[in-house]
């Protein structure tokens, strides 16, 4: 412990601002040892009734040297005092350690000395006092005094009570006991505790932290009693401070955790509707219980797509728990969209170019939305509620879209004579239709970034991403793939071409005449078109003026891109495949950047084929009993056969080649719907070849990099229903008034109550990101709970106020306001 200044060491602070110092000393008691107490350079002179000739001295005589006038015994008080001019002036020393202390504080408030007899372990600590000492102001009262010590022994710069109180619920949560021992330590700790009482409502014969934590659970569990009271409002605007604010959320989560387990929380969450659970988000039972309440809500069809949805956006709006369960709400929001988009799906396809549209238009969204469930349910915080729901999804899934689609599409696949429609382009068509008018003339250039099984519902999310990048705007269409749709022909289909041909052993594809496997061979058919071909990881390796050289070098740039076939494609890895169209959305919008800061202002993002997948294993019926025959089997994959003279078979569709613009001999037989060749150590979840939909129909995202703004974020009014408070609260309504879309984006606004620029109510962050077009379920309504600091704010004008927050800051700025005037009622807690 720092010991505690010496008389010489306050007497040379004392030199350090005055030439003169004044020392009483009525019991004489220094009187011996006084020369050894003096700073060097100072005279002492003591005072025997020469008081003039003494001030002649050190006035007159000597008017810059330091002096010590020493007087010993009774000082005569007022006119009696020769130096009562001089004591004024420079004022007084006095050895006694209280007066001391009191007067290098500036203490001079009635009691002053009974607090520092009482806290004489605070005050003997040389480090204590001095932070005390840079805490204090003029006019601190006993009770500030009081609270700037505890601060001083908690190393806190905050000088309120919920400061103090989050620094010791934070220690509790960490099982560190430290400050509330040196609040005990410091004979502070019953200031807390009356405090605590005072301003929060707590009281205690035996007040104790963990006592105070599961009382303020309690209160809270209550609803804080509905805030009718000056401590039930304080104690909920702490609360909810001190779990909103990023310095102490963590360690309120884990308080929570061990209050709802004394409270028998979780019994009592089972027991309440779900609207009073959505209410609160005190507690993490709380929020497993919603989680439960939606799971059955979606399993047993008794909520609707439109309750859960907004339940979960509520939770996500509200709750402090949504992000410990985020992934675990996505799997729901996408799983209370795909059941009933399942049983309401139109599945009839009456003609092929219908069944074309009709998947480009509407039925993909249900392969996306199982993707997006299945890849959530597959990465949730804890799976096991979600396990009876998985198995309906996959059910529904499978039997009711995948197997029901792909044998009405077979219908049209049996038929159709030769593979086109008017519909869309064909992909073989890609770089006539798309890439050669903006070339042609040679002033404009192309990228092409090619996706290795993306499939169109990937596509489709990629494209909103793609249009919330400021400055970026893209069109999503779709194309006719190739038969079979694998990479090999896909590949060559999207490369500039007069003629498509299998070599005679079915790979490479030849494209007139060329082979086009690898990156150096589609260089090569690029180069007569003035491009070249690369790959994306190749690319991204690349430093920004190296990437700039070789957009700069070609008219024509081919990006190949790799991350979903490279996972799904092989049966060790295939059960990631839908991580892998993740990670592939996320690389994708990386590598659009990486290409427009290259310079590159017209990208066309695109996939040689699509695919099938099913998290289950497939149904046995599914599985080919046949195996494919002919005069020649060259390549046989689990959805596709090359072969010459291959003999017709009711489980597949054969195609001559002429009929899908090939121009070699070889023959194209496909399994017919969603069937499988049985190939042994083969996967089962991941396939591509055939011509189900989910394969063939192609994506093509076309991307334009501007100059001008093309993200904007959504307006937000206030709309208060009255300009005064006249109680402890106030409510107003919020309007976002535009929904949400790809580019015009959510809006995160902090509400709060100012008098001045002192905030006089507790925050509230919200989050403005409501899809819906109707009107009404775009308001939200914040309450505001009034603070004590509003006290002084009665009869006067206050603003409520709307922050927006500076980005890449943690600084926030007005964004709206709206005045009021406070004219209430109310008796003054205690005021710590």
């Amino acid at each position: 412990m720092s010991k505690a200044p010496s008389i010489q060491d306050h007497l040379t602070a004392r030199f350090n601002e005055n030439r003169l110092v004044i020392w009483r000393d009525p019991d004489e008691s220094y009187f011996d040892g006084l020369d050894a107490q003096v700073p060097s350079g100072v005279t002492v002179l003591h005072i025997a009734h020469d008081e003039f000739a003494i001030k002649y001295r050190v006035l007159r005589e000597e008017p810059s040297a330091k002096f010590l006038l020493y007087r010993p015994g009774v000082v005569l008080e007022g006119a009696d005092n020769w130096l009562l001019d001089l004591e004024l002036a420079y004022g007084t020393f006095s050895a006694d350690r209280g007066a001391l202390i009191r007067g290098d504080l500036g203490l001079t408030a009635h009691g002053a000395d009974e607090l520092v007899a009482k806290h004489e372990a605070f005050f003997g600590n040389a480090k204590s006092v001095a932070k005390l000492k840079a805490l204090l102001h003029d006019g601190d009262d006993l009770v500030m005094v009081q609270a700037k010590m505890c601060a001083a022994v908690l190393g806190q710069n905050g000088l309120s009570f919920s400061e103090l109180t989050r620094t010791l619920l934070v220690q509790h949560a960490s099982n560190d006991p430290s400050g509330y021992d040196a609040l005990v330590k410091q004979n502070l700790a019953d200031f807390y505790w009356r405090g605590a009482a005072n301003i929060y409502g707590y009281k205690s014969d035996s007040p104790s932290t963990a006592g105070f934590v599961l009382w303020t659970f309690a209160q809270a569990k209550d609803g804080f009693a509905a805030s009718t009271s000056n401590a039930a409002r304080n104690i909920e605007i702490d609360f909810r401070s001190f779990r909103d604010n990023r310095q102490s959320t963590s360690a309120l989560k884990l308080l929570a955790k061990q209050a709802e387990k004394d409270l028998d929380y979780a019994d009592q969450a089972s027991s309440l509707s779900l609207i009073d659970l959505v209410a609160a988000d005190t507690f993490d039972a709380g929020e497993k219980e919603i989680i439960r309440r939606l799971i059955d809500g979606i399993s047993t069809q008794t909520m609707s797509t439109r309750d859960i949805a907004e339940t979960i956006r509520t939770r996500r709006r509200d709750s402090v728990w949504f992000d410990d369960y985020a992934t675990l709400y996505a799997a729901l929001d996408a799983a209370a969209e795909l059941l009933p988009a399942i049983r309401s799906a139109r599945l009839d396809v009456s003609s092929f170019d219908e069944g074309i549209i009709l998947y480009r238009d509407d039925l993909y969204r249900i392969d996306q939305l199982y993707r997006q469930y299945t890849y959530a349910a597959q990465t949730a915080e804890f799976k096991h509620p979600l396990e009876a729901l998985t198995e309906q999804v996959e059910n529904a899934y499978v039997t009711d879209f995948l197997f029901k689609l792909g044998t009405n599409w077979q219908g049209q696949v049996d038929v159709v004579e030769r593979w086109k429609t008017p519909a869309v382009t064909s992909q073989s068509s890609f770089y006539d239709h798309y890439v050669a008018p903006i070339v042609r003339g040679g002033r404009k250039k192309v990228v092409v970034v090619i996706s290795d099984a993306m499939r169109y519902e990937v596509a489709d999310e990629l494209h909103s991403r793609i249009r919330g990048e400021n400055k970026f705007e893209a069109k999503l269409d779709a194309m006719l793939g190739v038969l079979p749709s694998y990479t090999q022909l896909g590949m060559a289909a999207l490369l500039p071409h007069m003629v498509l041909a299998h070599s005679a052993n079915g790979d490479p594809v030849l494209v007139d005449g060329q082979r086009s496997d690898g990156t150096a061979n589609r260089t090569k058919i690029l180069s007569a078109v003035s491009g070249a071909a690369i790959q994306a990881k190749d690319f991204q390796k690349m430093k920004p003026t190296e990437r700039r050289d070789l957009y700069a070098a070609n008219q024509v740039l081919y990006v190949y891109h790799d991350t979903i076939d490279a996972t799904g494609d092989k049966a060790v890895s295939e059960h990631r495949t839908f991580k892998a169209a993740a990670d592939a959305i996320e690389e994708l919008v990386g590598l659009v950047k990486a290409l427009a800061s290259a310079n590159a202002t017209n990208i066309f993002v695109t996939a040689d084929h699509g695919f099938l997948y099913q998290e289950s294993r497939l149904a046995p019926q599914f599985n080919l009993t046949v195996k494919p025959q002919g005069d020649a089997i060259l390549v046989e994959n689990r959805r596709y056969v090359l072969g010459r003279g291959l003999k017709d078979d009711t489980a597949f569709r054969k195609f001559r080649p002429e009929q899908i613009g090939l121009t070699s001999d070889l023959e194209v037989q496909i399994p017919n719907s969603i069937c499988r060749i049985t190939k042994p150590g083969a996967g089962f979840q991941f396939v591509h070849g055939g011509a189900a939909l989910q394969e063939i129909v192609i994506p093509v995202l076309t991307i334009n990099k501007g100059r001008s703004d093309t993200v904007e974020l959504v307006n937000v009014d206030i709309h208060p229903e009255t300009d005064k408070i006249t109680t402890g609260q106030v409510v107003l309504k919020l309007y976002q008034s535009m929904p949400v879309t790809d580019q015009r984006i959510g809006r995160r606004l902090r509400a709060g109550l100012y008098f001045g620029d002192a905030l006089i109510s507790d925050q509230k962050e919200l989050v403005f990101d409501q899809e819906s077009a109707e009107g009404r379920d775009r308001f939200q309504s914040v309450r505001l709970l009034l603070s004590k600091d509003a006290d002084a704010a009665n009869n006067r004008a206050v603003e409520f106020r709307l922050e927006q927050p500076i980005p890449g800051t943690d600084v926030w700025k007005k964004y709206k306001s709206a005045p009021y005037t406070i004219k209430r009622s109310f008796s003054s807690d205690f005021d710590f």
